[in-house]
């Protein structure tokens, strides 16, 4: 009696554990709406509070990239021309989770050197809670695009990019509340964290070039002596 006693304690108590979690989940979600109307005051609390979760990052990440991709397929053509034969689903995927990998370990990187207060973890999520007007805007926007003329695809256009500005203040504001840095130096870092990522873009590049040209000379060798076996 005993045994089955605590084996049913234990099932409740992951219940229980589970419902906290999603409880926890849910409020830190929802957070992420403090985080775009004050974003000073929450990106603050987002990291240095503890109002945010990986989990809610991970949800809003995901949902900014369904956006886009959906975005290809049901805005109309008159404001998005989709060619889908030159569309590859996995690479248009990697083409942005790529670039805000290379921004979160640049960014880090470098705060890391002039006594920057977030960690790896911390520069991620910022990014992502950053990133939440994106599918606010874009989603109805995708609709309205279907149900308005050449002639009023300004208001399109406006709001579109009023989404993108708005993402990029947001993440420069976050990063800024994340390491404790003023203004000014915020927009330094943020510059520097950009050319870092171009300078990671293009060490890549090299050491994918040698490797090939590696891999092709062994090919060749190989080729070589399997012709004068």
């Amino acid at each position: 009696m005993s045994k089955k006693y605590s084996k049913k304690e234990s099932k409740e108590e992951k219940r229980a554990r589970r419902a906290v979690n999603f409880d926890r989940y849910k409020k830190s979600l929802k957070f992420g709406f403090y985080c775009i109307s004050h974003p000073l005051d929450g990106f603050w609390k987002l990291t240095h509070e503890h109002k945010g979760s990986m989990a809610a990052a991970n949800t809003i990440l995901i949902l900014a990239i369904f956006t886009r991709i959906i975005k290809l397929k049901y805005t109309s053509f008159l404001f998005l021309q989709v060619y889908w034969e030159d569309i590859n689903i996995l690479l248009y995927i990697a083409s942005i989770l790529f670039p805000l990998a290379l921004w979160v370990v640049g960014n880090w990187a470098l705060t890391t050197l002039f006594d920057g207060k977030g960690r790896l973890g911390d520069v991620y999520m910022g990014t992502c809670y950053g990133m939440l007007p994106y599918p606010l805007i874009q989603l109805p926007l995708m609709i309205v695009s279907n149900f308005v003329t050449i002639e009023e695809g300004q208001f399109y256009s406006v709001l579109s990019v009023l989404s993108l500005v708005w993402c990029l203040i947001l993440i420069v504001c976050g990063m800024g509340q994340i390491h404790a840095y003023s203004a000014g130096k915020t927009l330094l870092f943020t510059v520097a964290s950009l050319f870092a990522v171009l300078v990671m873009i293009f060490l890549l590049m090299i050491f994918f070039s040698m490797v090939t040209q590696g891999v092709a000379y062994f090919i060749s060798i190989g080729r070589e002596l399997m012709y004068r076996m």
